[in-house]
């Protein structure tokens, strides 16, 4: 099935399990910057994992990229769309991978949140030869790990200077 994002409606998400996973449980149904909603639906999660070991954070993270490049694929199919804006667990993955070994407390998340949305909507090299040459799920995907791995290793230098 082939619709729009404008077509989508929440009742027919929630139908679909993979592309409600997708479309960030709602949040990239956003009228305007889904990708930003996407990220802040991210900051819940990261909550839930933070306290988690390194180990097992960074088995969680690389199960949700994995498993993302699937659910990208699914969603964008739905949608009709390569790449649609609404499709936003990549904005999840990559805010998870910004946040890796993060220090607690609002100021980094928040700190994790713009570094993030920087690199995701600036898309410096090598971020936007990836978004341009990498199709399909992975494609959807691999921008935004690359900008959460810039993203995270700001903060941890922001955190060694600090």
């Amino acid at each position: 099935m082939s619709t729009s994002q404008q077509d989508v409606n929440f009742k027919e998400l929630i139908k679909r399990p993979v592309c409600f996973i997708g479309l960030g449980f709602g949040s990239g149904l956003a009228p305007v910057a889904p990708g930003t909603f996407g990220t802040i639906a991210a900051i819940p999660i990261y909550l839930l994992m933070q306290n988690l070991s390194l180990v097992t954070y960074l088995i969680l993270t690389l199960i949700g990229f994995i498993l993302g490049v699937w659910i990208c694929e699914r969603s964008a199919e739905w949608l009709g769309r390569e790449d649609p804006g609404a499709v936003v667990w990549d904005e999840i993955v990559g805010y998870l991978i910004t946040m890796i070994a993060a220090p607690t407390g609002w100021f980094w998340i928040l700190t994790g949140f713009v570094l993030f949305r920087f690199f995701d909507i600036v898309k410096p090299w090598p971020i936007c030869l990836a978004d341009k040459e990498i199709h399909g799920g992975l494609g959807i995907m691999v921008d935004d790990v690359i900008a959460g791995i810039f993203a995270c290793i700001l903060i941890q230098f922001a955190y060694y200077l600090s």
